[in-house]
């Protein structure tokens, strides 16, 4: 079963970088100079952001759709940077860096089943849990801070 890892489109993100600390902090948004690497996962370029780089925290509602599992939760976006969809079967650096709960979704958004992979084995998860016809689509968290990583699809 092969997958397509989805990254946010920049696009919505562009005019993080022209608002000023008060309308940020209005938007309870925070802009952040990088101090460690990895830290600062980007969900546009999918990869964590170089030490000295500019990132935005906010809250971004990654399940919107009207069922119990409706969520959001903190996310680092790097609004400069463009989005490039990862190769068909291929995991960002991003994903292979930190433990990942996998959980995945049917058609009505319930989650119907969830595990844990780190690194390589990742893959392994996602092909398995796609092996089940009913699940629809697969959200990637990171498993210690818990945030929203990237969503997944079949390809």
């Amino acid at each position: 079963m092969t997958f397509q890892i989805l990254p946010l489109d920049s696009e919505q993100f562009q005019f993080l970088s022209e608002l000023s600390d008060e309308e940020l902090a209005a938007r309870h948004i925070d802009r952040k100079v990088v101090t460690q690497f990895p830290g600062s996962p980007c969900r546009v370029t999918l990869d964590d952001a170089e030490v000295g780089e500019t990132v935005y925290l906010l809250n971004w509602q990654h399940l919107e759709e009207d069922t119990p599992y409706r969520a959001a939760h903190a996310i680092y976006v790097r609004p400069d940077r463009k989005a490039e969809m990862p190769e068909v079967d291929a995991l960002p650096p991003v994903l292979l860096r930190r433990p990942i709960s996998v959980r995945g979704y049917d058609e009505r958004h319930r989650m119907i089943a969830a595990d844990l992979a780190e690194g390589p084995a990742l893959e392994g998860a996602i092909k398995e849990m796609f092996g089940n016809k009913d699940i629809s689509y697969i959200h990637l968290h990171n498993a210690k801070p818990g945030c929203f990583a990237a969503k997944a699809v079949r390809a």
